[in-house]
């Protein structure tokens, strides 16, 4: 791993020689700024880490608790190391390991936040299951110009400091796609591990796309209410394939009308009209809100879901927390009645200048 930083006017050319010859691969000074720009700055990093990239090779074991090992063989799947017998051979072997892993797909339009989502429900999975191993795979998009990908996911991902949590960030490799053409085999290869659930974070999609349906047991779909006019829902194909649908960003203008609207949509599509609101698997959040008590909601039923889905052992999947709440509550700063008030304060004072200046005058 190659180390980098930047030192602003204060820093010395003997400081960057001595950080540098403890290992630092490169400080860039203000004048590196300055004589080769930000483009050349960009451009000289990552030439410096390709060059010391270390050739893939395929680990001959792998368990649980090697993670380089596991990142090894997932390097190895990606970049089509393995011959197809060998391939076929150990897709053998991964499904009869794998067992009744859970795996579930958190898929929707960029923006809508799926990560923070998977990173709310894996605080919740991490402080309900103590014993529980999860690894997770999160997909984002290939730029088709220029071929590169921002693996941006993990950004939001505060739950990855635990030893029980294995995050692996993928690029799509391909335009026009939500998954990669390797994410099955690499999904049957954390299974085989002995991991208790696996979940896996595409990259955002459009309103046709449901690739993940066949890849996952359990596929999500997360949404705000920013989908246009009610008839925009129709459209949605993940309304008809997921099994439990997320609206986010519910302290949003209009988030209250969207949930109705989904929860009708939802009915028309399984043509369950009978059905109760609160029995419809759409369930409102605010995932950036700490503690928030729609996601712990949306939580305890993807739960109980999961076990009726796949017959999972009800003492192991049933978790502890409090649920007295099922909506979000927004914490409000300045009340919406309030939101002007300070231009409205400035407003004032200024007719009450132009006032004494007329006044003044006359």
């Amino acid at each position: 791993i190659r180390v980098f930083g930047g030192g602003g006017g204060t820093i010395t050319p003997e400081e960057i020689r001595e950080l540098e010859g403890y290992g630092v691969e490169r400080i860039y000074h203000p004048n590196d700024g300055m004589k080769m720009g930000l483009v050349e700055m960009i451009e000289d990093v990552v030439n410096r880490a390709e060059s010391a990239r270390m050739p893939v090779e395929t680990p001959a074991s792998v368990s649980l608790d090697s993670e380089i090992e596991i990142g090894r063989m997932l390097s190895a799947i990606e970049d089509g190391l393995l011959d197809e017998g060998d391939l076929s051979k150990l897709r053998k072997e991964w499904q009869l390991a794998g067992g009744k892993v859970p795996v579930v797909g958190i898929t929707g339009t960029g923006g809508a936040g799926k990560s923070s989502v998977t990173d709310e429900l894996l605080n919740r999975f991490l402080a309900s299951f103590p014993q529980m191993r999860i690894a997770v795979i999160s997909v984002d998009p290939t730029r088709r110009r220029t071929g590169g990908a921002l693996l941006g996911d993990r950004i939001r991902m505060n739950s990855l400091r635990s030893h029980r949590v294995f995050m692996r960030s993928m690029a799509t490799r391909r335009q026009h796609a939500a998954t990669n053409v390797v994410l099955k085999d690499s999904i049957g290869f954390l299974k085989s591990l002995g991991y208790d659930l696996v979940i896996v974070e595409t990259a955002g999609i459009g309103q046709s796309d449901s690739e993940i349906v066949d890849l996952v047991d359990f596929p999500m779909y997360v949404m705000t209410s920013d989908y246009g006019a009610a008839s925009q829902l129709e459209k949605i194909d993940m309304l008809d394939f997921a099994e439990l649908i997320v609206l986010n960003k519910y302290d949003k203008r209009g988030a209250e009308d969207a949930l109705r609207d989904v929860r009708k949509q939802w009915k028309r599509n399984r043509v369950a009209f009978q059905t109760q609101d609160e029995d419809v698997p759409v369930y409102p959040t605010i995932a950036s809100q700490f503690n928030d008590p729609g996601v712990s909601w949306m939580f305890a039923n993807l739960t109980r879901l999961l076990r009726e889905k796949l017959s999972l052992p009800e003492g192991k999947w049933t978790p502890r927390l409090d649920t007295t709440l099922k909506e979000p509550r927004a914490t409000v700063l300045i009340p919406g009645a309030r939101v002007r008030y300070l231009a409205e304060i400035a407003e004032q004072g200024r007719a009450i200048n132009a006032h004494i200046e007329s006044q003044a005058e006359v």
